[in-house]
């Protein structure tokens, strides 16, 4: 699998990692999938403190136990759980993303953490503060870099001007390209990678699976033409799943995507696009004509 850089970290990742919301709470399959996506070229795992109350970073910290230098390990924080309340509360503050950090490597059973990133953020955050709270987590070697998950525009700005962040976490796909239109010139100018999430927007652009209702920005009937007419790309050897990832990592700030896999058929099916001829210039903008400008938008 070709290996790219994070922006300027020093981490070098396959183009196609593995997103681990989907795994599950069972342990086998989890761990089943984990092994699996290991042993075929994986090496950038994405989980999240959020994820299942932090069950999710057990599943993928058991999973990688004896593997863990194979791994660029990923996870997040920002989301605050009450005890005794239902949901979270956000709290990107330095005491709660120190403590959280702590928690973290608890779980994941390891001393440190590969990429540590703000899972969302406002404008209205205490992002000095926070910005204090990675740089100190790195200085004390808890992370090797850090990031933002975040689809707020501005908020991405702010922390490329401000912070050191390697990644930005960003959708990105045929169907959501807000990205490119919005704020990947400034991240490629910066030297700071996108890690793109939902390449396959939830299932809708894959493979073998017929979409039962649309997308943002796209009506099932709109989803179902689009899926059609792109079938004439398909037809040079690339199945839906692999022409959508491959677009996906036809953008060079992106340094990898990170789809998401419930099933080892899914798995494979994500990982054969690493097998799958890159698109050529003009097939990137043939896809691109097919697909349109994104109208919805995030305030701030």
């Amino acid at each position: 699998m070709k290996m790219n850089e994070i922006g300027r970290s020093g981490l070098f990742v396959g183009e196609i990692g593995l997103g681990c919301m989907s795994l599950g709470t069972e342990e086998r399959t989890a761990a089943a999938i984990l092994h699996e996506a290991l042993e075929r070229g994986v090496n950038l795992l994405d989980t999240a403190d959020l994820y299942d109350g932090g069950r999710n970073e057990e599943l993928v910290g058991k999973a990688i136990r004896g593997r863990r230098d194979r791994v660029v390990l990923a996870t997040k924080v920002g989301n605050r759980r009450v005890p005794g309340q239902d949901g979270w509360v956000w709290d990107p503050s330095k005491a709660y993303i120190l403590s959280a950090a702590k928690e973290s490597l608890r779980r994941l059973g390891t001393d440190y953490i590969d990429l540590y990133q703000l899972h969302g953020g406002t404008l209205d955050d205490p992002i000095d503060e926070t910005i204090e709270a990675f740089e100190q987590l790195k200085a004390e070697g808890v992370i090797r870099a850090y990031g933002i998950s975040s689809i707020r525009p501005n908020v991405i700005r702010e922390y490329a001007a401000q912070s050191g962040i390697a990644s930005v976490m960003n959708p990105y796909s045929i169907v959501d390209r807000r990205g490119e239109e919005t704020v990947f010139p400034l991240l490629a100018e910066k030297g700071i990678g996108v890690i793109a999430r939902g390449p396959l927007a939830s299932g809708a652009l894959a493979a073998g699976r017929q979409p039962s209702k649309g997308v943002p920005d796209y009506e099932l009937a709109e989803l179902e033409a689009l899926r059609a007419g792109l079938g004439a790309l398909e037809a040079s050897g690339r199945s839906l799943t692999q022409l959508a990832i491959r677009f996906t990592l036809s953008q060079p700030v992106v340094a990898a995507a990170v789809p998401g896999a419930s099933s080892r058929e899914q798995l494979l099916q994500n990982l054969a696009a690493a097998d799958a001829p890159p698109l050529t210039e003009a097939e990137a903008a043939a896809v691109r004509d097919m697909s349109k400008a994104n109208r919805y938008r995030l305030h701030r």
